[in-house]
Protein backbone atom coordinates (compact mmCIF):
# COMPACT_ATOMS: atom_id res chain seq x y z
CA UNK A 1 0.00 0.00 0.00
CA UNK A 2 1.56 3.55 -0.92
CA UNK A 3 2.74 5.60 2.02
CA UNK A 4 2.04 8.79 1.16
CA UNK A 5 -0.40 10.83 3.33
CA UNK A 6 -3.44 12.61 1.88
CA UNK A 7 -1.92 16.12 1.35
CA UNK A 8 0.45 14.30 -0.92
CA UNK A 9 -1.72 12.42 -3.06
CA UNK A 10 -2.99 15.36 -4.21
CA UNK A 11 -0.16 16.77 -5.18
CA UNK A 12 1.65 13.83 -7.02
CA UNK A 13 -2.04 14.27 -8.99
CA UNK A 14 -1.26 17.64 -9.01
CA UNK A 15 2.22 17.01 -10.89
CA UNK A 16 0.87 14.90 -13.06
CA UNK A 17 -0.85 17.07 -14.54
CA UNK A 18 1.61 20.54 -13.89
CA UNK A 19 3.79 18.80 -16.67
CA UNK A 20 1.05 20.01 -19.52
CA UNK A 21 0.56 23.46 -18.42
CA UNK A 22 2.53 26.53 -19.49
CA UNK A 23 3.43 27.86 -16.29
CA UNK A 24 6.87 28.25 -14.28
CA UNK A 25 7.34 26.39 -11.92
CA UNK A 26 7.36 28.91 -9.23
CA UNK A 27 4.05 29.96 -10.08
CA UNK A 28 2.94 26.10 -10.05
CA UNK A 29 4.42 26.02 -6.26
CA UNK A 30 2.34 29.17 -5.70
CA UNK A 31 -0.65 27.29 -6.53
CA UNK A 32 -0.23 23.83 -4.73
CA UNK A 33 1.27 25.36 -1.63
CA UNK A 34 -1.43 25.90 1.01
CA UNK A 35 -1.47 30.10 1.92
CA UNK A 36 -2.84 30.20 5.10
CA UNK A 37 -3.25 27.01 8.06
CA UNK A 38 -4.96 27.56 11.51
CA UNK A 39 -4.52 25.05 14.34
CA UNK A 40 -6.55 25.75 17.15
CA UNK A 41 -7.35 24.42 20.75
CA UNK A 42 -10.00 24.89 23.10
CA UNK A 43 -11.55 24.05 25.98
CA UNK A 44 -15.26 22.69 26.40
CA UNK A 45 -17.51 21.76 29.04
CA UNK A 46 -19.13 18.49 29.13
CA UNK A 47 -22.74 17.98 30.01
CA UNK A 48 -21.17 15.71 33.39
CA UNK A 49 -19.05 18.91 34.15
CA UNK A 50 -15.69 17.53 33.11
CA UNK A 51 -13.48 19.92 30.81
CA UNK A 52 -12.23 18.51 28.02
CA UNK A 53 -9.83 20.28 25.41
CA UNK A 54 -10.91 20.20 21.54
CA UNK A 55 -8.52 20.60 18.48
CA UNK A 56 -9.33 21.64 15.59
CA UNK A 57 -8.42 23.52 12.37
CA UNK A 58 -9.21 25.92 9.40
CA UNK A 59 -7.00 25.73 6.64
CA UNK A 60 -7.36 28.29 3.41
CA UNK A 61 -5.27 26.93 0.31
CA UNK A 62 -5.43 29.72 -2.37
CA UNK A 63 -6.70 33.25 -2.44
CA UNK A 64 -7.06 33.49 -5.84
CA UNK A 65 -10.45 34.70 -5.91
CA UNK A 66 -12.32 35.64 -2.57
CA UNK A 67 -13.73 34.33 -0.09
CA UNK A 68 -12.39 30.96 0.26
CA UNK A 69 -14.92 27.80 0.72
CA UNK A 70 -15.16 24.78 2.07
CA UNK A 71 -16.43 21.99 4.16
CA UNK A 72 -16.37 21.77 8.24
CA UNK A 73 -15.82 18.19 9.23
CA UNK A 74 -16.29 16.39 12.28
CA UNK A 75 -14.38 13.42 12.49
CA UNK A 76 -12.08 11.70 14.99
CA UNK A 77 -9.57 11.00 11.52
CA UNK A 78 -9.21 15.05 11.57
CA UNK A 79 -5.75 15.58 11.32
CA UNK A 80 -3.85 18.76 9.67
CA UNK A 81 -2.79 16.77 6.62
CA UNK A 82 -6.14 15.76 5.54
CA UNK A 83 -7.46 19.23 5.99
CA UNK A 84 -4.76 20.84 3.87
CA UNK A 85 -5.72 17.89 1.05
CA UNK A 86 -9.41 18.87 1.44
CA UNK A 87 -8.72 22.22 1.63
CA UNK A 88 -6.33 21.70 -2.32
CA UNK A 89 -8.72 19.73 -3.67
CA UNK A 90 -11.66 22.27 -2.77
CA UNK A 91 -9.93 25.07 -4.72
CA UNK A 92 -9.20 22.66 -7.88
CA UNK A 93 -12.88 21.65 -7.66
CA UNK A 94 -13.96 24.92 -7.57
CA UNK A 95 -12.25 25.95 -10.50
CA UNK A 96 -13.12 23.10 -12.75
CA UNK A 97 -16.71 23.95 -12.58
CA UNK A 98 -16.38 27.37 -12.43
CA UNK A 99 -17.69 28.98 -8.93
CA UNK A 100 -15.72 31.57 -8.24
CA UNK A 101 -14.10 30.74 -5.03
CA UNK A 102 -11.14 29.99 -3.67
CA UNK A 103 -10.74 26.50 -1.49
CA UNK A 104 -10.79 26.33 1.81
CA UNK A 105 -11.69 23.62 4.61
CA UNK A 106 -12.10 22.48 8.23
CA UNK A 107 -12.02 20.32 10.83
CA UNK A 108 -12.69 19.14 14.28
CA UNK A 109 -11.48 15.96 15.82
CA UNK A 110 -14.18 14.27 17.23
CA UNK A 111 -16.35 11.81 16.88
CA UNK A 112 -20.04 12.80 17.28
CA UNK A 113 -21.42 9.95 18.35
CA UNK A 114 -19.40 10.39 21.70
CA UNK A 115 -21.25 13.59 22.31
CA UNK A 116 -25.03 15.10 23.37
CA UNK A 117 -26.27 17.83 21.02
CA UNK A 118 -25.89 20.62 23.65
CA UNK A 119 -22.04 19.52 23.81
CA UNK A 120 -22.02 19.63 20.00
CA UNK A 121 -23.73 23.09 20.30
CA UNK A 122 -20.97 24.30 22.26
CA UNK A 123 -17.88 22.79 20.72
CA UNK A 124 -19.95 24.02 17.44
CA UNK A 125 -20.09 27.62 18.99
CA UNK A 126 -16.88 27.95 20.22
CA UNK A 127 -14.95 26.86 17.39
CA UNK A 128 -16.65 29.55 15.30
CA UNK A 129 -15.87 32.23 17.75
CA UNK A 130 -11.95 30.98 17.19
CA UNK A 131 -12.59 31.58 13.48
CA UNK A 132 -13.73 35.09 14.11
CA UNK A 133 -11.25 36.24 16.32
CA UNK A 134 -8.44 35.40 13.51
CA UNK A 135 -10.40 36.46 10.58
CA UNK A 136 -10.93 32.96 9.22
CA UNK A 137 -15.20 33.33 8.26
CA UNK A 138 -16.94 36.26 6.74
CA UNK A 139 -19.39 36.51 3.51
CA UNK A 140 -15.87 37.96 1.56
CA UNK A 141 -13.48 36.13 3.42
CA UNK A 142 -13.97 32.45 4.16
CA UNK A 143 -17.23 30.60 3.88
CA UNK A 144 -17.60 27.49 5.27
CA UNK A 145 -20.37 24.56 4.58
CA UNK A 146 -21.33 21.20 6.29
CA UNK A 147 -19.09 17.92 5.15
CA UNK A 148 -18.48 14.91 7.21
CA UNK A 149 -20.28 14.70 10.68
CA UNK A 150 -21.95 18.55 9.74
CA UNK A 151 -25.11 19.29 8.57
CA UNK A 152 -27.46 22.33 8.56
CA UNK A 153 -27.94 22.13 12.22
CA UNK A 154 -24.22 22.86 12.91
CA UNK A 155 -24.48 25.65 9.81
CA UNK A 156 -27.42 27.08 11.83
CA UNK A 157 -25.01 27.15 15.55
CA UNK A 158 -22.50 28.71 13.26
CA UNK A 159 -24.79 31.82 11.54
CA UNK A 160 -26.29 32.69 15.06
CA UNK A 161 -22.87 32.57 16.56
CA UNK A 162 -21.71 35.35 13.93
CA UNK A 163 -24.33 37.15 14.03
CA UNK A 164 -23.92 37.29 17.85
CA UNK A 165 -20.24 38.95 17.06
CA UNK A 166 -20.16 40.96 13.88
CA UNK A 167 -22.73 43.83 12.53
CA UNK A 168 -23.13 42.56 9.20
CA UNK A 169 -25.67 42.92 6.64
CA UNK A 170 -24.36 40.17 4.73
CA UNK A 171 -24.12 38.01 7.82
CA UNK A 172 -26.38 34.84 5.89
CA UNK A 173 -23.75 34.53 3.55
CA UNK A 174 -21.08 33.70 6.04
CA UNK A 175 -21.72 29.98 5.66
CA UNK A 176 -23.76 27.73 3.88
CA UNK A 177 -26.23 24.51 4.05
CA UNK A 178 -27.85 25.93 6.56
CA UNK A 179 -31.73 25.68 7.28
CA UNK A 180 -33.90 27.18 4.71
CA UNK A 181 -35.40 29.51 7.62
CA UNK A 182 -31.93 30.60 8.18
CA UNK A 183 -31.44 31.68 4.37
CA UNK A 184 -30.56 28.36 3.51
CA UNK A 185 -32.04 27.13 -0.04
CA UNK A 186 -33.92 24.64 -1.56
CA UNK A 187 -31.75 21.90 -3.00
CA UNK A 188 -28.82 21.99 -1.03
CA UNK A 189 -29.11 18.72 1.21
CA UNK A 190 -28.89 16.76 -2.01
CA UNK A 191 -26.83 18.77 -4.38
CA UNK A 192 -23.23 16.81 -4.10
CA UNK A 193 -25.25 13.60 -4.76
CA UNK A 194 -27.89 14.92 -7.56
CA UNK A 195 -24.30 16.00 -9.18
CA UNK A 196 -22.84 12.81 -8.72
CA UNK A 197 -25.90 11.72 -10.56
CA UNK A 198 -25.30 14.41 -13.15
CA UNK A 199 -21.89 13.67 -13.69
CA UNK A 200 -22.29 10.22 -14.18
CA UNK A 201 -25.14 9.98 -16.31
CA UNK A 202 -23.02 12.39 -18.93
CA UNK A 203 -19.84 9.92 -18.61
CA UNK A 204 -21.88 7.06 -19.54
CA UNK A 205 -23.63 9.08 -22.40
CA UNK A 206 -20.35 9.36 -24.46
CA UNK A 207 -20.33 6.14 -26.41
CA UNK A 208 -16.40 5.83 -26.76
CA UNK A 209 -15.60 5.29 -23.13
CA UNK A 210 -18.67 3.03 -22.88
CA UNK A 211 -17.25 0.80 -25.73
CA UNK A 212 -13.92 0.80 -23.69
CA UNK A 213 -15.17 -0.33 -20.83
CA UNK A 214 -17.85 -2.71 -22.57
CA UNK A 215 -20.94 -1.24 -21.53
CA UNK A 216 -24.26 0.36 -23.79
CA UNK A 217 -24.65 3.79 -23.31
CA UNK A 218 -26.99 5.74 -20.48
CA UNK A 219 -27.75 5.06 -16.74
CA UNK A 220 -30.37 2.64 -17.12
CA UNK A 221 -29.87 -0.86 -16.71
CA UNK A 222 -26.84 -0.56 -15.26
CA UNK A 223 -25.80 -1.99 -11.51
CA UNK A 224 -23.84 -0.09 -9.37
CA UNK A 225 -22.21 -0.34 -5.55
CA UNK A 226 -22.09 2.38 -2.92
CA UNK A 227 -19.98 2.61 -0.29
CA UNK A 228 -21.26 4.87 2.71
CA UNK A 229 -25.16 5.79 2.91
CA UNK A 230 -24.44 9.09 4.39
CA UNK A 231 -26.15 12.25 2.54
CA UNK A 232 -23.78 11.94 -0.37
CA UNK A 233 -24.50 8.30 -1.19
CA UNK A 234 -28.38 7.80 -0.19
CA UNK A 235 -29.07 10.67 -3.04
CA UNK A 236 -26.60 9.50 -5.35
CA UNK A 237 -28.35 5.86 -5.28
CA UNK A 238 -31.11 7.58 -5.00
CA UNK A 239 -31.48 9.28 -8.31
CA UNK A 240 -29.37 6.38 -9.90
CA UNK A 241 -32.14 4.30 -9.17
CA UNK A 242 -34.62 6.75 -10.33
CA UNK A 243 -32.79 6.69 -14.09
CA UNK A 244 -33.31 2.89 -14.17
CA UNK A 245 -29.88 1.73 -12.34
CA UNK A 246 -29.82 -1.07 -9.73
CA UNK A 247 -28.43 -0.94 -6.68
CA UNK A 248 -26.71 -4.19 -5.74
CA UNK A 249 -24.29 -3.57 -3.19
CA UNK A 250 -24.09 -1.60 0.12
CA UNK A 251 -20.96 -0.86 2.48
CA UNK A 252 -21.38 0.85 5.42
CA UNK A 253 -18.97 1.20 9.00
CA UNK A 254 -21.06 -2.12 10.51
CA UNK A 255 -19.81 -4.42 7.30
CA UNK A 256 -21.14 -5.12 3.63
CA UNK A 257 -24.41 -6.57 1.83
CA UNK A 258 -24.63 -7.34 -1.68
CA UNK A 259 -27.55 -9.20 -3.96
CA UNK A 260 -27.27 -9.46 -7.56
CA UNK A 261 -31.28 -9.18 -8.07
CA UNK A 262 -31.09 -5.70 -6.51
CA UNK A 263 -31.52 -4.03 -3.46
CA UNK A 264 -34.25 -1.51 -2.48
CA UNK A 265 -32.97 1.79 -1.29
CA UNK A 266 -35.71 3.27 0.43
CA UNK A 267 -36.83 -0.05 2.75
CA UNK A 268 -33.43 -0.51 3.64
CA UNK A 269 -32.92 2.72 4.71
CA UNK A 270 -36.35 2.15 7.01
CA UNK A 271 -34.24 -1.02 7.99
CA UNK A 272 -31.29 0.26 8.80
CA UNK A 273 -33.05 2.88 11.32
CA UNK A 274 -34.60 0.24 12.84
CA UNK A 275 -32.50 -2.27 13.29
CA UNK A 276 -28.93 0.49 13.31
CA UNK A 277 -27.53 -1.85 10.79
CA UNK A 278 -27.68 -2.80 7.04
CA UNK A 279 -26.57 -6.47 8.12
CA UNK A 280 -30.20 -9.05 7.48
CA UNK A 281 -31.45 -6.76 5.08
CA UNK A 282 -34.13 -9.11 3.27
CA UNK A 283 -32.66 -11.40 1.04
CA UNK A 284 -28.79 -9.68 0.81
CA UNK A 285 -25.80 -11.94 1.20
CA UNK A 286 -23.45 -10.60 4.04
CA UNK A 287 -19.37 -10.32 2.51
CA UNK A 288 -16.75 -11.15 4.86
CA UNK A 289 -15.15 -7.81 5.31
CA UNK A 290 -16.42 -4.64 5.59
CA UNK A 291 -14.67 -3.49 2.36
CA UNK A 292 -15.36 -6.15 0.21
CA UNK A 293 -18.30 -4.57 -1.62
CA UNK A 294 -15.80 -2.27 -3.12
CA UNK A 295 -13.84 -5.36 -5.03
CA UNK A 296 -17.29 -6.85 -6.14
CA UNK A 297 -19.27 -7.35 -9.23
CA UNK A 298 -20.89 -4.48 -10.85
CA UNK A 299 -20.43 -1.77 -13.78
CA UNK A 300 -20.21 0.97 -11.42
CA UNK A 301 -18.52 1.44 -8.10
CA UNK A 302 -19.48 4.71 -5.92
CA UNK A 303 -17.16 5.63 -3.04
CA UNK A 304 -19.05 7.88 -0.93
CA UNK A 305 -17.66 7.55 1.99
CA UNK A 306 -13.60 8.95 3.25
CA UNK A 307 -9.97 8.97 1.49
CA UNK A 308 -8.11 6.10 0.66
CA UNK A 309 -10.36 3.62 0.19
CA UNK A 310 -9.14 1.95 -3.25
CA UNK A 311 -5.25 1.56 -2.43
CA UNK A 312 -2.54 -0.15 -4.48
CA UNK A 313 -3.66 -3.04 -1.71
CA UNK A 314 -7.23 -3.43 -3.45
CA UNK A 315 -7.26 -1.90 -6.76
CA UNK A 316 -6.40 -5.52 -8.62
CA UNK A 317 -9.20 -6.58 -7.16
CA UNK A 318 -11.98 -4.16 -7.69
CA UNK A 319 -14.29 -5.82 -10.54
CA UNK A 320 -15.78 -2.31 -11.42
CA UNK A 321 -15.77 -0.94 -15.17
CA UNK A 322 -16.79 2.63 -14.09
CA UNK A 323 -15.56 4.11 -10.61
CA UNK A 324 -17.57 7.20 -9.83
CA UNK A 325 -15.84 9.09 -7.19
CA UNK A 326 -18.76 10.99 -4.71
CA UNK A 327 -16.18 11.29 -2.07
CA UNK A 328 -12.54 12.98 -1.72
CA UNK A 329 -10.37 11.08 -2.40
CA UNK A 330 -11.15 7.62 -2.48
CA UNK A 331 -8.56 6.28 -4.62
CA UNK A 332 -5.16 6.68 -3.77
CA UNK A 333 -2.15 7.20 -6.74
CA UNK A 334 -1.27 4.10 -7.05
CA UNK A 335 -4.32 2.73 -7.19
CA UNK A 336 -5.24 5.21 -9.98
CA UNK A 337 -2.42 4.22 -12.23
CA UNK A 338 -3.07 0.45 -11.65
CA UNK A 339 -7.24 0.87 -12.18
CA UNK A 340 -5.83 2.83 -15.77
CA UNK A 341 -4.25 -0.15 -16.53
CA UNK A 342 -6.96 -2.40 -16.12
CA UNK A 343 -9.37 0.12 -18.79
CA UNK A 344 -11.16 1.06 -16.05
CA UNK A 345 -13.18 4.29 -16.12
CA UNK A 346 -12.25 6.86 -13.09
CA UNK A 347 -14.74 10.09 -12.69
CA UNK A 348 -12.71 12.05 -10.62
CA UNK A 349 -13.35 13.37 -7.38
CA UNK A 350 -12.79 16.78 -7.80
CA UNK A 351 -15.24 17.06 -10.63
CA UNK A 352 -18.15 14.74 -9.57
CA UNK A 353 -18.48 15.76 -5.85
CA UNK A 354 -18.70 19.68 -6.74
CA UNK A 355 -22.62 19.71 -6.86
CA UNK A 356 -22.30 20.43 -2.88
CA UNK A 357 -20.08 23.74 -3.74
CA UNK A 358 -21.77 24.91 -6.83
CA UNK A 359 -25.30 25.16 -5.10
CA UNK A 360 -23.76 26.62 -1.74
CA UNK A 361 -22.43 28.96 -4.20
CA UNK A 362 -26.24 29.53 -5.06
CA UNK A 363 -27.11 29.89 -1.54
CA UNK A 364 -24.17 32.76 -1.23
CA UNK A 365 -25.40 34.40 -3.60
CA UNK A 366 -28.91 34.65 -2.77
CA UNK A 367 -27.85 35.76 0.88
CA UNK A 368 -25.79 38.24 -0.81
CA UNK A 369 -28.61 39.64 -3.12
CA UNK A 370 -31.24 38.94 -0.83
CA UNK A 371 -33.80 37.55 -2.47
CA UNK A 372 -35.60 34.37 -2.92
CA UNK A 373 -34.67 32.50 -7.03
CA UNK A 374 -37.66 33.16 -8.49
CA UNK A 375 -39.33 35.31 -6.22
CA UNK A 376 -39.73 38.13 -8.82
CA UNK A 377 -40.36 35.88 -12.06
CA UNK A 378 -42.05 32.64 -11.30
CA UNK A 379 -45.66 33.78 -11.45
CA UNK A 380 -45.03 36.42 -14.60
CA UNK A 381 -43.52 33.45 -16.10
CA UNK A 382 -47.07 31.12 -15.21
CA UNK A 383 -49.05 33.94 -16.18
CA UNK A 384 -47.28 34.13 -19.30
CA UNK A 385 -47.39 30.74 -20.03
CA UNK A 386 -51.11 30.41 -19.50
CA UNK A 387 -51.91 32.98 -21.83
CA UNK A 388 -49.86 31.86 -24.85
CA UNK A 389 -52.01 28.21 -23.52
CA UNK A 390 -55.34 30.08 -24.16
CA UNK A 391 -54.36 31.31 -27.93
CA UNK A 392 -53.89 27.60 -28.72
CA UNK A 393 -56.90 26.45 -26.87
CA UNK A 394 -58.52 28.87 -29.11
CA UNK A 395 -57.24 28.23 -32.60
CA UNK A 396 -57.12 24.70 -32.50
CA UNK A 397 -60.25 23.80 -30.67
CA UNK A 398 -58.14 21.81 -27.96
CA UNK A 399 -58.75 21.85 -24.16
CA UNK A 400 -56.28 21.19 -21.52
CA UNK A 401 -57.15 19.36 -17.99
CA UNK A 402 -56.65 21.55 -14.98
CA UNK A 403 -53.62 18.83 -14.58
CA UNK A 404 -52.04 19.82 -18.33
CA UNK A 405 -52.37 23.53 -17.26
CA UNK A 406 -50.68 22.91 -14.01
CA UNK A 407 -47.93 21.17 -15.35
CA UNK A 408 -47.50 23.01 -18.89
CA UNK A 409 -48.26 26.31 -16.95
CA UNK A 410 -45.53 25.90 -14.51
CA UNK A 411 -43.24 28.79 -13.56
CA UNK A 412 -39.97 27.85 -11.71
CA UNK A 413 -39.17 28.04 -8.20
CA UNK A 414 -36.33 28.12 -6.42
CA UNK A 415 -36.06 24.24 -6.40
CA UNK A 416 -36.30 24.38 -10.49
CA UNK A 417 -34.12 26.79 -10.97
CA UNK A 418 -31.24 25.80 -8.42
CA UNK A 419 -31.47 22.23 -9.84
CA UNK A 420 -31.24 23.34 -13.86
CA UNK A 421 -28.30 25.48 -12.83
CA UNK A 422 -26.66 22.10 -11.31
CA UNK A 423 -27.53 20.67 -14.02
CA UNK A 424 -26.16 23.02 -16.53
CA UNK A 425 -22.52 23.32 -14.66
CA UNK A 426 -22.03 19.49 -14.45
CA UNK A 427 -22.75 19.08 -18.05
CA UNK A 428 -20.66 22.27 -19.24
CA UNK A 429 -17.86 20.99 -16.31
CA UNK A 430 -17.80 17.45 -18.18
CA UNK A 431 -17.47 18.43 -21.44
CA UNK A 432 -14.61 20.79 -20.76
CA UNK A 433 -12.41 18.18 -19.00
CA UNK A 434 -13.39 15.33 -21.72
CA UNK A 435 -12.63 18.12 -24.33
CA UNK A 436 -9.00 18.70 -22.68
CA UNK A 437 -8.31 15.59 -22.10
CA UNK A 438 -8.94 14.75 -26.14
CA UNK A 439 -6.70 17.36 -27.15
CA UNK A 440 -4.02 16.98 -24.89
CA UNK A 441 -4.57 12.66 -25.54
CA UNK A 442 -5.38 11.59 -22.03
CA UNK A 443 -6.03 8.54 -20.58
CA UNK A 444 -7.78 9.75 -17.94
CA UNK A 445 -10.18 12.26 -16.67
CA UNK A 446 -8.21 13.03 -13.76
CA UNK A 447 -5.39 14.33 -15.28
CA UNK A 448 -7.76 16.56 -17.68
CA UNK A 449 -9.74 18.01 -14.49
CA UNK A 450 -6.12 19.00 -13.35
CA UNK A 451 -4.81 20.78 -15.98
CA UNK A 452 -8.24 22.64 -16.43
CA UNK A 453 -7.61 23.72 -13.12
CA UNK A 454 -4.23 24.71 -13.10
CA UNK A 455 -5.10 26.64 -16.52
CA UNK A 456 -7.76 28.83 -14.74
CA UNK A 457 -5.71 29.40 -11.32
CA UNK A 458 -2.69 29.88 -12.99
CA UNK A 459 -4.58 32.66 -15.09
CA UNK A 460 -5.21 34.14 -12.31
CA UNK A 461 -1.89 34.60 -10.51
CA UNK A 462 -0.33 35.98 -13.58
CA UNK A 463 -2.54 39.18 -13.46
CA UNK A 464 -2.28 39.19 -9.53
CA UNK A 465 1.07 41.09 -9.84
CA UNK A 466 2.68 38.39 -7.36
CA UNK A 467 5.50 37.93 -9.57
CA UNK A 468 7.31 40.59 -11.25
Amino acid sequence: MSTYKFYEQVNKNFDKAAKYTRFDKGLLAQIKICNTVYHVTFPVRRDNGDIEVIEGWRVEHSHHKLPTKGGIRYSHKVDEDETMALASLMSYKCAIVDVPFGGAKGGIKISTRDYTESELERITRRYTYELIKKGFIGPGVDVPAPDYGTGAREMGWILDTYRQMKDDLNAEACVTGKPIQMGGIRGRTEATGRGVYFGIREACNVKKDMDMVGLDTGVEGKTFIIQGLGNVGYHASKYMEEAGAKLIGVAEYEGSIYDENGIDLEKLVAFRKETGSIIGFENTTTLKKRDDALIAECDILIPAALESQITGDNAADVKAKIIAEAANGPTTADAHEMLLEKGVLIIPDTYLNAGGVVVSYFEWLKDIQHVRYGRMSKRFDETSFKKILEVIENISDRKFTEEELENLAHGAGEYDLVDSGLEETMITAYQQVADIRKEYKLDDLRTAAFINAINKIGIMYEHMGIFP
